[in-house]
């Protein structure tokens, strides 16, 4: 059967054996060699065992001890942007707003003219001068031409004027001010104005240069999180069609829109969907301090911007549920989290926790958990699609977090290990381009999360980066090297394996075999990360490093 999101099927299949180097599976903690066979794990076992296969293979691959896992799923991407970050103005390295201005002039005079310009990244915390750039500064530095600058968390915007004037209306639009960066219905109208301005060739460029990227990192699917007010549906289809007809990850589309019923939801289905989910807004973010608060914000006299309420909410859940479609949202602040449990909670009510549960519900980012919440998504059985990097990028006692909801309010922020405990599904991913491509260094950010009570094992934390999002999608037979799942994997340079635990009560570091345990590489604070030199997707080679 073939699917809009998920790789074309070969034309043919090779049978491959690979073997001499270490094979990440639960089927065999000791295994070192892997036979793939129609696009699927056919056998894992040893290099002894490897001898009796050898002559019937189509091709032998000598690993020359590298290291083998499941490719990595990234359940949050924005794919379209991601590639327009790779291909245009990055300001993520930016350390000051008079060095975020010079890259804006230089990339402003290296663009062909008539091109709208297009940056992402800057963000205003981590400058001495602890403001954004006005737009007088934004119309002298792009030489008067449009130019787009979403905040690093894609919930706000400065523009140049030049842009403003291609919405019309845009002054009446709630969000807009016009001495601070767009929020709410104005950054999206401006948002949509910049990207309508990206050519189909562009957007094709950007999309395959964002695949091509995860696949050199190890990952094999990603979750396209698109919808109404962040893309568009021909970005949308165009993206799953392309990687349909392309080698490279597999792409799982969501399209975050509201379902009445099934009308709806056939809509959803009909643009190529699994689930109408991803960014449906309940909230913004804590950065734009648009994050929907319980109390104020530590630096500011709101509590953040509401989207959907409880009603809102539980409207969605059941519509989809009923029509058999997952449902979900993206909802960070605490208010937010309230609305979404209580919301599902009465589509529960409704319809039976039975059904609700069976649909694997999904919320992304889920920051400010509390106790209640975290006890709340497990009997829902909601998945948390979540960021590590957002911690390892915001949190601590000094870190955006802190200055937004103060030092108390930020501990309590990425429970990872309170939602595992508590039996919560976990899906890791990047929301690239908000925070980079990263998977070895997404789930170095769990298992060294900046509150230590936060932190889970590396083994667990690479399982919700691997199998979780695989199991987000309602697949439960992918993600992991045993015999039967999708030949989706990922060779690696790395150094000595070893077994890795969050807490200094139990052996952090053990090369024990007897444990029975498959090691993976050590992860700890300035530890190399591995290098990925092959990417295997169904079966198919999608990457391999030049001279790896």
């Amino acid at each position: 059967m073939t699917e809009r999101n998920a790789p074309a099927p070969q034309a043919e299949h090779r049978t491959v054996l690979l073997r001499g180097g270490d094979v990440h599976s639960p089927a065999d903690p000791f295994a070192t060699a892997m036979v793939v066979e129609r696009g699927h794990v056919a056998w894992v076992g040893s290099e002894g065992a490897a001898d009796a296969f050898a002559p019937g293979v189509d091709e032998v691959i000598d690993l020359e001890g590298a290291l083998v896992t499941p490719a990595f799923t990234d359940a949050h991407v924005h794919t379209t942007s991601t590639g327009l970050a790779l291909t245009g103005l990055d300001l993520s390295g930016a350390r000051s707003l008079a060095g975020a201005l010079e890259l804006v002039r230089a990339h402003a005079a290296a663009a062909p003219a008539g091109r709208i310009l297009l940056g992402h990244g800057w963000d205003a915390t981590r400058w001495p001068e602890q403001r954004p750039p006005s737009r007088a500064e934004l119309d002298e530095a792009a030489g008067g031409r449009p130019l787009y600058l979403p905040r690093i968390d894609v919930h706000s915007a400065v523009v140049t004027t030049a842009l403003l004037d291609l919405v019309p209306g845009i002054t009446g639009l709630a969000g807009y001010h016009p001495n601070a960066p767009l929020t709410a219905a104005a950054h999206h109208a401006v948002r949509a104005a910049a990207h309508g301005a990206v050519t189909p060739a562009q957007r094709a460029e950007a999309q395959r240069a964002a695949l091509a990227h995860a696949a050199s990192l190890g990952i094999g699917t990603v979750h396209e999180c698109a919808g109404p007010d962040i893309s568009d549906e021909e970005d949308f289809t165009g993206l799953l069609e392309l990687a349909a007809e392309q080698p490279g990850p597999r792409v799982f589309g969501y399209w975050a829109e509201q379902v009445a019923g099934a009308k709806d939801a056939e809509r959803v289905r009909e643009l190529g969907a699994v689930g109408a989910a991803g960014d449906l807004f309940v909230d913004g973010s804590l950065g734009s301090h648009t994050a929907c608060l319980h109390a104020p914000y530590a630096d500011a006299s709101h509590t953040g911007t509401a989207h959907l309420d409880t009603a809102a909410v539980a409207a969605h859940v059941s519509a989809c549920t009923e029509a058999g479609l997952q449902a979900g949202f993206h909802a960070i602040g605490d208010a937010a989290l309230t609305s979404v449990v209580d919301g599902v909670r009465a589509a529960a009510e409704k319809l039976g926790l039975a059904r609700i549960r069976a649909a694997r519900h999904r919320v992304e980012h889920a920051e400010m958990l509390t106790p209640a919440t975290v006890a709340a998504f497990a009997e829902l059985g909601l998945t948390a699609s979540v960021q590590p990097a957002f911690d390892a990028a915001w949190g601590g006692e000094d870190g955006m977090y802190a200055q937004r909801l103060g030092a108390e309010r930020a501990r309590t922020l990425n429970p990872y290990a309170a939602l595992l405990r508590a039996g919560v599904p976990l899906a890791f991913g990047s929301d690239s381009p908000v925070t980079p491509l990263d998977p070895w260094g997404t789930v170095r950010a769990a298992a060294f999360h900046r509150t230590p009570e936060h932190r889970v094992s590396v083994r667990a934390a690479f399982t919700a980066h691997t199998r979780g999002g695989w199991r987000a999608v309602g697949r439960d037979d992918a993600g992991t090297l045993v015999p039967g799942a999708p030949a989706d994997y990922a060779v690696w340079r790395a150094e000595e394996l070893v077994v890795q635990a969050p807490d200094d009560r139990v052996a952090r570091w053990s090369t024990d075999p007897r444990s029975g345990t498959p090691g993976l590489p050590d992860l700890a604070p300035g530890a190399e990360l591995p290098v990925c030199l092959r990417t295997v997707v169904c079966g198919q080679t999608v990457f391999v490093r030049p001279n790896g």
